[in-house]
């Protein structure tokens, strides 16, 4: 498992940006799936995560009714769709594969095997 992530960038207050997280390495089963963001002097928390079929979708409280998470098994993707974005989403974003079987695991970091680089967000007031 290989996981990029991109579609960071630097954005307005209230404005809108769409991370996507690719898996280029091989598939090798039946992966969740989980942002998470790490900003300057904090610990990495948990934004949001999807289960392999999608039928199992969790938030955050802070972005639960501006952001949107979404994949495309066909295309190893994951998105992450951010709306109104304020400046307290500033951080770095990150994706995590795992396979995860209880709910209460998706919010956890120790869950996911695998992560990605990371994709800067700034968002400016």
């Amino acid at each position: 498992v290989q996981l990029a992530e991109s579609g960071g960038g630097l954005v307005q207050a209230g404005g809108s940006l769409r991370l996507s997280c690719v898996n280029s390495g091989r598939t090798w089963g039946r992966y969740a799936m989980g942002w998470f963001r790490q900003a300057p002097g904090k610990e990495r928390e948990f934004v949001a995560a999807i289960s392999w079929s999608g039928d199992q979708i969790y938030y955050t409280d802070s972005v639960k009714d501006r952001f949107a998470i979404s994949r495309d098994n066909d295309k190893n993707t994951v998105f992450l769709q951010m709306n109104s974005l304020k400046p307290e989403d500033t951080a770095v974003y990150y994706c995590g594969a795992g396979i995860i079987a209880t709910a209460t695991y998706y919010r956890r970091t120790d869950a996911y095997f695998y992560w990605g680089q990371g994709t800067q967000v700034t968002v400016s007031s």
